[in-house]
């Protein structure tokens, strides 16, 4: 009986991982080629497209996240058929991605190999660098925010579930703006004005939490979500603008996906570690500070009006 016991524990924690692990690698896959992709069939509404893709991917993103614990608990579903219904969108999303095959022409495909034969090694690339440190920056100071940001609120004087709260209401001033900020990108050359604006926003809201009033930390909030949806749709955008072919904006986008996303995966913890050293949230608030700033450094070349492969 305990053997029994033992080998269905194991293998059901072992299909947690394989499974987890598969989904992992489709999210990063899907990630990586939709920038390429809106590239490719969209090459005169860059903007727009990135703008609908980024605020589709988030709204979705918190509405699974908000909705999923009720199904599971207070319909009586239970975790297996939540995740069940989250299976049933992805079925239906692959019906959808079935009928691109037959939009593809011939010649798109002759048109990319021409393109191609010019080769480009994006990691030699000083542009393709800034657009990953950008990337991976900003994802690492959101990050962050999403760990960290109640524990800072409640050593501020705020109790546990309006910190809850002011959380939520960061990221829903996020929303908007991961639509309008790439619309507006791609109608400029250069987007330095944008890249200071969002380093401005965020520079703010942690000087709000570091020296501000609790009386209106509804204000940082605001503040840091707004800077949080500029940052996040800047990078995405960037993939496109700083690339001539879907090709290499999709090199470009897995090498900024990856670096990116792995550098941010150590602020949080980083953080953490930080605070149980200190015992204080002031030196994490002042190295998001530091991150704000250099945002702002590596942005002023991801901004720039050149090319991935260009001195």
């Amino acid at each position: 009986m305990t053997v029994g016991i033992v080998i269905r524990s194991f293998y059901g924690a072992a299909s947690l991982y394989i499974g987890t692990a598969v989904l992992g690698f489709a999210i990063a896959v899907c990630n990586v080629l939709l920038p390429s992709l809106i590239k490719r069939d969209f090459p005169r509404r860059i903007g727009a497209m990135t703008g609908v893709y980024a605020i589709s991917m988030n709204l979705c993103g918190a509405i699974a996240s908000g909705i999923s614990v009720p199904l599971a608990a207070n319909a009586g579903l239970k975790w297996q058929g939540a995740l069940g219904i989250w299976g049933v969108l992805s079925f239906v999303s692959i019906l959808c991605w079935l009928t691109q095959f037959k939009n593809r022409l011939p010649e798109q495909g002759a048109t990319t190999r021409r393109t191609v034969s010019h080769h480009v090694n994006v990691w030699r690339s000083p542009v393709a660098w800034q657009v990953t440190l950008f990337m991976g920056i900003q994802s690492m100071v959101f990050y962050v925010l999403i760990a960290w940001l109640p524990e800072i609120l409640i050593q501020l004087g705020i109790d546990a579930s309006q910190s809850g709260w002011y959380l939520s209401l960061m990221q829903l001033a996020v929303l908007p703006f991961t639509f309008i900020v790439p619309v507006v990108a791609g109608r400029m050359s250069n987007q330095l004005g944008l890249v200071t604006i969002t380093s401005l926003l965020l520079m703010a809201g942690t000087l709000g939490l570091l020296y501000g009033s609790a009386a209106v930390v509804l204000l940082w909030m605001i503040l840091l979500g707004i800077g949080a949806g500029f940052a996040f749709s800047l990078s995405m955008m960037f993939f496109s603008l700083r690339t001539k072919h879907a090709h290499q904006a999709a090199e470009l986008s897995g090498m900024a996906q990856s670096v990116g996303y792995l550098l941010a995966a150590a602020g949080p913890a980083l953080i953490g570690y930080l605070h149980d050293a200190t015992n204080s949230w002031t030196p994490p608030l002042f190295i998001l500070l530091g991150a704000s700033v250099l945002l702002f450094i590596v942005g002023m070349g991801a901004s720039r009006d050149r090319f991935v492969g260009a001195n």
